[in-house]
């Protein structure tokens, strides 16, 4: 994403406009409702056995859809999906979800970077996030010592606060 501000519309190629919310707003319904996450799965196929892949999310419920829609508009990446909840105690929402590597090495990360993350557990597991990042870069995950390294930073990321309702 380029360092130029964020209006309140971005212009499409045939000069309409797609509604989108200031960048202020990204950055407050992230602290409270985005995850910044590591995916590492085994894959017997993959040189070290396991596949490594970064996520955004922001979770609202199904109501909200239309403002994260807004946000995907905002960052100009990823999409937005339904989640159907099986649990009881869990209502069906929607999901921005930002998968693409490309997208958030190049979108998401310097979005976060220049603006930033308020709460201090959110900016932490941003800041692991970007680390593993790095580590992915510059190809650390091709190897098991690099895995362990992601593996021990992923644990220390999105820890719940317990105690606090």
């Amino acid at each position: 994403m380029s360092q130029k501000k964020i209006n309140d519309t971005k212009k499409l190629s045939w000069g309409r406009t797609k509604p989108v919310v200031s960048a202020e707003y990204v950055v407050g319904i992230t602290d409270g409702e985005g995850c910044f996450y590591v995916n590492v799965s085994k894959m017997p196929t993959y040189k070290t056995g396991y596949r490594i892949q970064l996520h955004f999310h922001i979770k609202l419920q199904e109501a909200d859809r239309a403002l994260l829609e807004k946000i995907q508009n905002t960052l100009g990446c990823g999409g937005v999906y339904f989640q159907k909840e099986t649990r009881s105690n869990h209502a069906s929402c929607y999901r921005y979800t930002v998968g693409s590597q490309k997208d958030i090495f190049e979108t998401i990360i310097p979005f976060f970077q220049q603006h930033e993350l308020q709460t201090s557990t959110k900016r932490n597991s941003f800041e692991l996030f970007c680390r593993i990042a790095e580590l992915i870069r510059s190809g650390k995950h091709l190897d098991a010592d690099g895995v362990r390294q992601i593996m021990k930073l992923k644990s220390e990321m999105n820890k719940r606060t317990a105690g606090l309702a």
